[in-house]
Order: C-alpha cells, then sequence, then structure tokens
C-alpha cells in the first residue's frame, strides 16, 4: 500500500475535509446573521448619516415590528412572509410619528438632546410592551418556512435565515439605488451635506427629514416583521440588535449603505468563528474589540469620508 493509501494519510484527509466543512458551516451561518445585522444598521445609518442624530430607540422599533408580525401571525393566521410588510409599513408610520412630535424638536441642537429624547422614547415602548405582554419570551409556530433547511453535501443551511437574509440583501440594494439613483436621492444626499445650502435650491429639507425617519423605521420594520420565523419575541429582543447596528454603522462609516452592509457581514462571521472556536459566551467581547480596534485606527469607520 503506497504512503498516500495508508490508514494514517487517509484518517488525515478526513479530518481535513471535517475541519473545512466545519468551517465552511460557520462562516455561513456568520454571514447569514450578518445580513440580518447589516439590514437593521441600514436604517439607523441613514438616520444618522443624514440628520446627525442617534435615534436610541432603534432596537425598540425592531421589537415592535416583530409583536406586530407576531400578533397578526398569531390572531389572524398571518405568515411573518406576508405581515413582514405590515411590519415595515406599521414602523414606516411609528418614525414618521417620532420625526414630527420628537425629533424634529432636537435637530440643529447639541447631539445629546436628541439622544436623550429617543432614550425616553425606548424606555416608554420598552415598557408598555412589558406591561402589555409581559417579559415571557414568545414565537410562531407552523410557519411556512417552519424549520426547514437546505443540505448542500454536509452543509447545513436554515431556510428561514436563508430568505431573511436574501430579503435584507434587496432592501439594502433599494435603499442604496434610491439614495444613489434617484431625485429624491440626491435631494437626501445634499441635505447631509449642507442643510443651508440645499434650502437655497429649493429642497423641502423637514419634508426629507420626516421621510428618512420613515424609511429608516421600514428597514429596521422589515427585518423586524420577518425574525418571529425562527426568533422569539420580547421586551428585551431589541437592545442586542439597537447596540449592534450602532457598532456597525460606526464602523462602516457614517452614512455609508455598502459601509453598513460590510460591518454587518464582519461583525456576524466575527460572532459566529469566535462563539463556536472560543466560546458562546465570548462572541460579543471579540465583535466589541473588532469595533475597538477599528475605530482606534480609523475613527470614521472603513467606508467613512
Amino acid at each position: 500500500m503506497g504512503a498516500f493509501g495508508s490508514p494514517i494519510h487517509c484518517s488525515q484527509r478526513l479530518l481535513f475535509v471535517h475541519s473545512m466543512e466545519t468551517v465552511l458551516q460557520v462562516l455561513i451561518d456568520g454571514i447569514l446573521s450578518g445580513l440580518l445585522y447589516a439590514l437593521v444598521a441600514a436604517g439607523l445609518c441613514l438616520i444618522w448619516g443624514v440628520m446627525d442624530v442617534i435615534n436610541f430607540a432603534h432596537g425598540e422599533f425592531l421589537m415592535v415590528a416583530m409583536y406586530v408580525s407576531y400578533w397578526l401571525g398569531f390572531l389572524a393566521g398571518v405568515d411573518p412572509l406576508v405581515s413582514v410588510l405590515a411590519a415595515g409599513a406599521f414602523v414606516f408610520l411609528l418614525g414618521v410619528l417620532t420625526y414630527q412630535l420628537i425629533v424634529k424638536y432636537t435637530v440643529g441642537k447639541p447631539p445629546l438632546a436628541a439622544l436623550l429624547a429617543t432614550f425616553g422614547l425606548a424606555m416608554l415602548i420598552k415598557n408598555f410592551c412589558l406591561n402589555r405582554f409581559s417579559p415571557n419570551f414568545r414565537i410562531l409556530s407552523d410557519t411556512w418556512l417552519g424549520d426547514k433547511t437546505y443540505h448542500l453535501g454536509e452543509l447545513i443551511i436554515p431556510i428561514p435565515q436563508l430568505v431573511t437574509g436574501i430579503i435584507a440583501l434587496l432592501v439594502i440594494g433599494l435603499v442604496y439605488a434610491l439614495i444613489n439613483s434617484t431625485r429624491f436621492g440626491w435631494a437626501v444626499q445634499a441635505t447631509a451635506m449642507d442643510k443651508e445650502a440645499a434650502e437655497l435650491m429649493g429642497i423641502n429639507t423637514e419634508r426629507i427629514y420626516l421621510l428618512i425617519f420613515g424609511i429608516g423605521g421600514a428597514c429596521v420594520g422589515i427585518a423586524g416583521g420577518i425574525m418571529p420565523t425562527y426568533l422569539a419575541v420580547h421586551p428585551e429582543v431589541g437592545s442586542l440588535f439597537g447596540l449592534i447596528a450602532f457598532i456597525c454603522v460606526a464602523m462602516g462609516g457614517f452614512g455609508s449603505i455598502p459601509g453598513a452592509l460590510f460591518a454587518g457581514l464582519l461583525v456576524g462571521v466575527v460572532e459566529s468563528f469566535a462563539g463556536f472556536y472560543i466560546a458562546p459566551v465570548f462572541k460579543y467581547v471579540a465583535v466589541f474589540g473588532l469595533y475597538l480596534a477599528v475605530v482606534a485606527f480609523r475613527r470614521k469607520g472603513l467606508f467613512g469620508w
């Protein structure tokens, strides 16, 4: 028997193949998580980049969308693949109302004003949901996607997360095209660069701010609307996603949609590898460490200008 046919070399090759399959599986899980993070971050990226306003209630917007999708599914039997549209529309309106009633009066003032105002809104939303829905975890059963998986050799791709990733890519692509290829998008860019000059050119910056806050809410609403397919909803669920969205926006570059996408993917992959190869409790330590390393060397983020 030749050297390459010996039992030792065969076992080594099998071990190598198995380790590569494990790496690919962890990578796929990280990419799918990262696409969801990117969609949540895209909404915050728009608001932060255009208005220079920190919406501290962004995570709670996601939680509201999850409850909208959950209750439509639980009470009316509407699958999240359908109710995601209602969740996106509902949070769009929530974003518009938030701007009209709260954020509008903080624009142009120190950034801390908007941060504290939206922090108060976040506490209001969270405690309202705690009071009305209790802190219990709720998840929909018998959804269209359920716990279906696709097998690619030895790799397992969860269908709900895959569909969420595809929806995330589509929405991010549409938002990017809207901002870069339409008259509205050019007006948004002009408002972000110089509000006073944009107003002199006839741009209604008040309307731009209103719609941007609504579109930012719709992005996170779509993300939250699809999540009850595979993730439990509870009043605290938005806090972590909101924090990760802040990290993605700051790490990708303020106002950069491609930056938010890249940073979301990077966060998802780092989280996945750290959680698998080190320890599950270490994954967010790795994410925050990556964030600190990036902003230490490039304060404007990877795609900032």
